[in-house]
């Protein structure tokens, strides 16, 4: 008991810290800690930080755009939300960590852990071996799993919802981990190729995940026997809930809310004053929607404002070795959603309607 009081603890502290929100910084929580975990701390902060970064570039242009009150995760506060954004939370973060923990494993930053070599001369196919320095997903993996799902303390369905939303951020580390390889033979002939496991790119597994998202499953669960707490009926209710539930599929029990609006009591700023996208090269389609998404959908109005930005430009090669460059201003023109007149708002407030996962 005494060891998952002190994980709680310092995994709140550590998503506090992320946020500047914690009352105490992290060493107060971590002090009294088995040594074991402080060597894991800075890591577990960190992969939850990245996670939340990635949850921010994810959803940068759509009504709920991943607030900071987002990584209130534990299910021990009030904030016990089980929503489709709230699943991606979970698994965004629970992936953070993992990939993080992974990687400083793999980066010789542990001295309890290092590269994955089980695999190491088998056969893995015509003409490759497994050999060289694999990430070491499953240590990261096993410590992930300590520190993120003990912020479960329940027994309850949106416990049980969180910790398999967990389980999917972890599992999408594991997915688009990729092969690489390296040559061997006589005179660069490459007769024979030693593979290793390495992990994919970040932003590969935010991409994967917000497929997930999309594609989220909605549990339907009967009211009644879920008021029975932790009851018999109550478990049973779940265990059919969760029965055709994929492991790799993202689960939320609430419908989302009308993220056009402010609700301060849930952490929702509205989509009023947010900037939206209308011209600008590379853009997707989902971009260059935004402000129809943002501000018109939701009873606004896209208003341009002309602003000053001062970048560098005319750069130049000085032998050797400087690159000099001049500050050079410019007006760039940027929209924001603004209320309309009071006269003409009221036949646009239909379209604010919720459609389920619209955000």
């Amino acid at each position: 008991m005494k060891r998952i009081t002190f994980l709680i603890l310092s995994i709140t502290g550590l998503y506090g810290a992320v946020l500047h929100a914690a009352a105490w910084s992290v060493n107060n929580f971590l002090m009294t800690g088995p040594k074991a975990y402080l060597t894991y701390s800075s890591s577990v902060a960190a992969g939850a930080h990245s996670g939340m970064e990635e949850c921010k570039f994810q959803f940068g242009w759509e009504r709920w755009n991943c607030p900071e009150s987002a990584l209130q995760l534990s299910t021990h506060n009030r904030l016990r939300s089980a929503t489709r954004e709230t699943s991606f939370v979970h698994a965004i973060s629970s992936a953070g960590v993992m990939y993080t923990l992974t990687r400083n494993c793999s980066m010789g930053d542990f001295e309890s852990c290092g590269c994955d070599d089980s695999r190491n001369g088998r056969v893995g196919g015509r003409g490759w071996v497994w050999g060289g320095c694999s990430d070491n997903v499953d240590f990261g993996e096993r410590i992930s799993k300590l520190f993120v799902d003990a912020l479960e303390t329940g027994h309850d369905t949106r416990a049980l919802i969180n910790l398999h939303n967990n389980e999917v951020g972890r599992l999408a580390v594991k997915t688009t981990m990729k092969r690489a390889c390296k040559c061997h033979g006589v005179s660069g002939s490459c007769s024979i190729q030693t593979c290793w496991l390495q992990l994919a790119e970040f932003r590969e597994i935010g991409n994967y995940l917000k497929i997930k998202y999309d594609q989220a499953h909605k549990l339907e669960m009967d009211k009644r026997r879920m008021r029975a707490g932790n009851s018999a009926d109550s478990r049973g209710a779940t265990a059919e809930a969760f029965h055709h539930v994929h492991a790799t599929e993202l689960v939320f029990l609430e419908d989302s809310p009308d993220y056009c609006t402010r609700n301060a009591s849930l952490g929702h700023h509205g989509t009023e004053g947010r900037e939206c996208l209308q011209t600008g090269k590379n853009l997707s389609q989902w971009e260059k929607r935004s402000c129809r998404r943002l501000c018109t959908e939701c009873g606004l109005r896209v208003e341009e404002r002309r602003t000053e930005v001062v970048a560098s430009c005319n750069c130049k090669f000085h032998w050797c070795c400087t690159v000099r460059c001049e500050q050079c201003r410019q007006l760039v023109a940027k929209h924001f959603c603004t209320r309309r007149d009071t006269t003409a708002a009221a036949p646009n407030h239909i379209k604010r309607r919720n459609k389920g996962h619209m955000r």
